[in-house]
């Protein structure tokens, strides 16, 4: 697994969330173990205290993703600094795949779960993933969706650098209520234009 491919921890557990929608999902120790997919053995280590460690790691990558999104890029990364530091990684050779007929090992780097508790690891997993996808595309890469007011984050993987919005359902969102904008303003204009183009009935004094 290519390591920048771990920013999706971040992606997910800041989603949790729609602070604008006044919607939480991160509410129980059942949804904490849902955030780590396939990984049931890191997910097993969740207890009920780790809702509330969840939430504090949450907010901090957010504000990764606000900064990265308000085109403070020192800030982004002083905040995701404070992560690494705070929440740090154990890198190791994995070989679980196989290449070949002969079983040789595919060799790549993989980041060991912390042994501490659930909250560690996954943020440790998390905050390095979204380290190594900002410095090989970019803090403008990282982004949280124009669709107001959904905000949530997302990674721009276009190759023009182009993404605006989270999915496609917010993109048609966005696009319907743009195009029902520009109607209403070109009714006005029009509705401005024929008013000024109507005679004047007013009687003037002789």
């Amino acid at each position: 697994m290519e390591l920048a491919s771990y920013s999706d921890y971040a992606v997910r557990l800041v989603n949790t969330e729609e602070p604008a929608r006044s919607k939480d999902t991160l509410t129980s120790v059942e949804a904490v173990r849902e955030l780590f997919g396939g990984s049931q053995q890191a997910a097993r280590r969740a207890t009920e205290a780790d809702v509330t460690r969840f939430r504090s790691v949450r907010a901090r990558l957010r504000a990764v993703f606000e900064a990265a999104d308000d085109g403070d890029e020192t800030l982004a990364v002083d905040l995701l600094n404070s992560l690494l530091l705070e929440f740090p990684v154990s890198p190791q050779i994995s070989g679980h795949d196989f290449r070949d007929e002969d079983g040789r090992p595919d060799w790549h780097m993989h980041l060991a779960d912390h042994p501490s508790n659930a909250t560690a690891g996954y943020a440790a997993i998390a905050a390095m993933g979204l380290a190594f996808h900002l410095t090989e595309h970019g803090v403008d890469r990282l982004g949280l969706c124009e669709a107001a007011p959904c905000r949530n984050a997302y990674l721009d993987t276009s190759t023009n650098r182009s993404r605006r919005y989270c999915s496609d359902r917010c993109a048609t969102r966005a696009n319907v209520a743009a195009y029902r904008a520009r109607k209403r303003e070109e009714a006005e204009r029009t509705g401005r234009s024929a008013e000024a183009a109507q005679p004047s009935t007013a009687v003037t004094d002789r």
